[in-house]
Order: structure tokens, then C-alpha cells, then sequence
């Protein structure tokens, strides 16, 4: 007697999973398929793909109308993933595969025509719902089945075809989950250059080795061919590596935008992202229909690079200052709104002028006053005080390109940048913050007391630096990194000076 099927599956909404019950009974009627519960043109694609597939599995297809409910009907389903549960739907109707089979799992999976199950986006957070839901269960495309193996307590079984799923659910061939012990980790996914290959800019570099160690924002000013844009590429080689956690957000975020290679199943590096000029407000902090993240979510937990700064358009800077201090970017629609983490390093570049030489000691600049004035008010004052560490990049003279002595290894400083950290982490056990710029006023107050010498000092510098209220607090986080630096426990008058001379901007000279 044929039977009502449910088989669960999973949506991605945002950075998250829902449980979708995919539900399968027949009609009246001439033989087709019918997908309800608000499908996507990809969901409603699968009626073709289902039908080939079983038949190419050797399975038999009802000659009889089917009607495929995809609840809850309030959540948009999108992109092929419901394939295979809805073909295990099918089969259950039939009476090929017994509900029991399914109990406790989700299923996800594209199907192609042969049966063949190929690999779907958000794998990650697939599986972080069953486990949070309490299945004991997930099959999932044979591609994305090192990923999903992540998450502990879970089973996963991994599918290369309709077929041997079916083999696997009647028992005549057992598949072996898959075994998070045999997951390689250690493929590089973003580019590393060494700092022993950058000759000059020692000052600069100290600056990155504090920016890194406090996760600070950074603005890099020079002269074309200085090295700004190397000098920021490098940065991602002294940053601390990313524990557990931090390597399962970031992989989840590239899981989800469909970025993450098939070899690597988890990101072990932080993210270098360095978008164009020319990219959309969508692009940098996510949008679309149904929202997705943007590149300052693809930066979470690493480093988003805006190279030739002024040349973005002030609109898409403008949207940057909210993510900055609230470390998360969100994205409003008619039918509601979704959070995406945006705990990120800024770093930008930028030349102090149009022709890029203005301060130059060796070329003289062709811009007039009132040109150099409006390039370098392309970016706001608002923004500006945003940036806690403002460095100038000079040009580097023959005698040290052309030395062959190197410079002080990646390695050495992410030593010191990584003993930062972990005064950083024990300070703020039991809080959410991760690095001294994640700061609020109250920890300020808390972590950054300063004697009657820097109190004095920073009342000074208030005065002829003209610091708000937000670059007084910023100081104080950076005189607190530098500390930790130093190994130091309260912030001295060294500190408070060093971090007061990263205020300095061209265009205050």
C-alpha cells in the first residue's frame, strides 16, 4: 500500500541551518511531479533530475502524480540540496527503502542524471544542526564528507551515488562514516610572505607587529613602489593562528559562500581578502535577494586589505564604520534580517595624493593644494578615527634593497604577536572578547588604568591632537597592546608615546 514519506533535510539561512521536512505522497492525475513550500527554480529543477536518477539507479519510478512539501512553507528552499531527500522520499512511497532506514538523519545532496551525488555549499553548518537538533545521522555528497566530519557526535555517511545509498539503506552494502581523524588540515588557502624578505621599513613593521597583536586597524601612506601593498600581504604571516573555534566560524562562512576547496575541509589560516575598487555595496558587506556575506564577513577573523583606499566609492567606505565597531555587519530585507560576523583587521593604502608623490624626498609632486586636499578627503573623518595605527611608508633607498642581509623572520615575530595574545585571552576569560581592540569603555576603564605621568601625558595630547572621545579610547587600546608586547602589566609613558605617535596623519601635516 503505497505510503505518506518523510524524510528531513536542512536549508541554510544566513550562517545557519533549519530542518526542512521533506514530505512525499501521491495524487490524482497524470503522472509529474509537484514541489511546494516557497522552492527556488533550482528546487523545482529537481523533478528532472530525481526522475533520471532513480531510473539510471536501476529503481522503479511511480507512474502516478506526486506532491513534494518542503515545510515549514515560510522558509525559502534554494539550490539543489533537496535532491536526494526528495529521491529517498520517492523510494519510501514505493516501499523500496523503509522509514525506519531514515530515523534520527538528515539527508542533503545535488543528484546528477546518473544518479552521481555531487557536492552542495553550507556542509558545515548542515551539520552543526543535526548535531544541535539531536540527529544522530547526516548523509552527505562523498565530497563533503571531510567537512562535515568536523563536528564531533555525529555519524556521517558519505554518498557517491543513488545506488549505493540504496545498497547502504537495505543492507546488502554497509557505507563507513566518515572519520575526522583522517581529515588532511594543513593545505594553504591563502598566499604567506615572509618578512625576512621585506628589506627597510623597520618602523612599519613594528607597527603590523602591534596592529597583529591587538588586532588594531591600519592605514599605510607613501609614495608608489614603496611596498605598502607587500608590507600588508605580509601581516597575515605574523598573526596568531586561529584556534578551533575561530577556524570553524571562518570555515563555516566559506562553506556557506561556497569557497571552500575540496581539499581543505577546514581553514587553518586567516583570511587575506583584498577586494577591487570597483566592488559593489553588495559585494563588500553582503547582500542579494536572499542575503549573503560580503567580503568583510570573508575577512572575519583575519584581514580585509583595501588597497588605493580613496578610490572606492565614499558610500561603500561609509558602510564600513558600523562593522568596525560593532564586529558584525547586518543586512535588513521586507521579510527580515540576517547578522553576519565582521570581526575583522582593517588595513588600507593609500598614496597621499593623485600623482602619489606628494612628501616625496626624491620626486616632486605635481598636484595642486586644493587637489591634494580633496583626494585625501575622500576618506572621512569618521573613518579616519576608526584607524588606530596611521603609518607613513617612505621610499627605500639602494643601499638597503640592495643589501643581502635579511630581515628578522615571520616566524620571531609571531612569537612575540602570539605571547601578546595570550595575556590578551587570560584578561578576558569568561568574556566574548578575543583581542584588546574588541575593547569596550567599560573594559577600558577596567584594563587600561593610567598613573598621574600618563594622565598627564594623554591630557597634552588630547589637546594638540584634537583626539575624540572614540581616538582617546583608541590610544588607550593600543598603549594596552603595546604593553602586552613588552610584557608589561600597566602602561607606562613609553607606551602611551608610542601609541600616540601611530595619530599622526598626512594631512593634519
Amino acid at each position: 500500500m503505497p505510503m505518506l514519506a518523510r524524510v528531513y533535510s536542512c536549508a541554510v539561512i544566513g550562517l545557519d541551518g533549519v530542518v526542512v521536512e521533506v514530505e512525499v505522497d501521491y495524487g490524482q492525475g497524470l503522472p509529474k511531479m509537484s514541489i511546494v513550500g516557497l522552492p527556488d527554480e533550482a528546487v523545482k529543477e529537481s523533478r528532472e533530475r530525481v526522475f533520471s536518477a532513480i531510473k539510471n539507479a536501476g529503481l522503479s519510478y511511480p507512474r502516478k502524480p506526486l506532491t513534494v512539501n518542503l515545510a515549514p512553507a515560510s522558509v525559502r528552499k534554494e539550490g539543489p540540496s533537496f535532491d536526494l531527500p526528495i529521491a529517498l522520499g520517492v523510494l519510501v512511497t514505493e516501499e523500496l527503502v523503509a522509514p525506519e532506514a531514515l530515523e534520527s538523519a538528515l539527508v542533503v545532496g545535488e543528484l546528477s542524471l546518473d544518479g552521481t551525488v555531487r557536492h552542495v555549499r553550507g556542509v558545515l553548518a548542515m551539520a552543526a544542526l543535526a548535531r544541535q537538533e539531536g540527529y544522530r545521522r547526516l548523509f552527505v555528497p562523498a565530497a563533503d564528507a571531510a567537512e562535515a566530519a568536523l563536528i564531533p557526535d555525529l555519524e556521517v555517511i558519505p554518498v557517491d551515488s543513488l545506488a549505493a545509498l540504496y545498497a547502504h539503506l537495505v543492507g546488502e552494502s554497509i557505507i563507513a562514516p566518515a572519520l575526522a581523524a583522517d581529515i588532511p588540515t594543513n593545505t594553504p588557502l591563502f598566499s604567506r610572505i615572509d618578512f625576512s624578505e621585506i628589506k627597510g621599513q623597520e618602523h612599519v613593521k613594528r607597527a603590523l607587529e602591534v596592529a597583529a597583536a591587538g588586532g588594531h586597524n591600519v592605514l599605510l601612506s607613501g609614495p608608489p613602489g614603496a611596498g605598502k601593498t607587500l608590507l600588508a600581504r605580509a601581516i597575515t604571516s605574523i598573526l596568531p593562528r586561529l584556534s578551533l573555534d575561530e577556524a570553524l566560524e571562518v570555515t563555516r562562512i566559506y562553506s556557506i559562500c561556497d569557497m571552500l576547496p575540496m581539499e581543505t575541509p577546514l581553514i587553518q589560516q586567516r583570511p587575506f581578502r583584498s577586494p577591487h575598487h570597483t566592488i559593489s555595496h553588495a559585494g563588500l558587506v553582503g547582500g542579494g535577494n536572499q542575503p549573503h556575506p560580503g567580503e568583510i564577513s570573508l575577512a572575519h577573523r583575519g584581514v580585509l586589505f583595501l588597497d588605493e583606499l580613496p578610490e572606492f566609492g565614499q558610500r561603500i567606505l561609509e558602510v564600513l564604520r558600523q562593522p568596525i565597531e560593532d564586529k558584525v555587519v547586518t543586512i535588513s530585507r521586507a521579510n527580515g534580517s540576517l547578522t553576519f560576523p565582521a570581526n575583522f583587521m582593517l588595513i588600507g593604502a593609500m598614496n597621499p595624493c593623485p600623482c602619489g608623490y606628494y612628501g616625496d624626498n626624491m620626486r616632486q609632486c605635481t598636484c595642486a593644494p586644493s587637489v591634494i586636499t580633496n583626494y585625501q578627503k575622500r576618506i572621512s573623518g569618521p573613518l579616519l578615527d576608526r584607524i588606530d595605527i596611521h603609518v607613513h611608508v617612505p621610499r627605500v633607498d639602494f643601499q638597503k634593497l640592495s643589501s643581502q642581509r635579511q630581515g628578522e623572520p615571520s616566524s620571531v615575530i609571531q612569537a612575540r604577536v602570539e605571547a601578546a595574545r595570550s595575556r590578551q585571552t587570560q584578561r578576558f576569560t569568561g568574556t566574548r572578547l578575543v583581542s584588546n581592540a574588541d575593547m569596550t569603555p567599560a573594559e577600558i576603564r577596567l584594563y587600561c588604568p593610567l598613573d598621574e605621568a600618563c594622565t598627564s601625558l594623554m591630557k597634552t595630547a588630547m589637546k594638540q591632537l584634537q583626539l575624540t572621545a572614540r581616538g582617546y579610547h583608541r590610544v588607550l587600546k593600543l598603549a594596552r597592546t603595546i604593553a602586552d608586547l613588552a610584557g608589561d602589566s600597566a602602561i607606562s609613558t613609553t607606551h602611551l608615546a608610542e601609541a600616540l605617535q601611530y595619530r599622526a596623519r598626512e594631512r593634519d601635516s
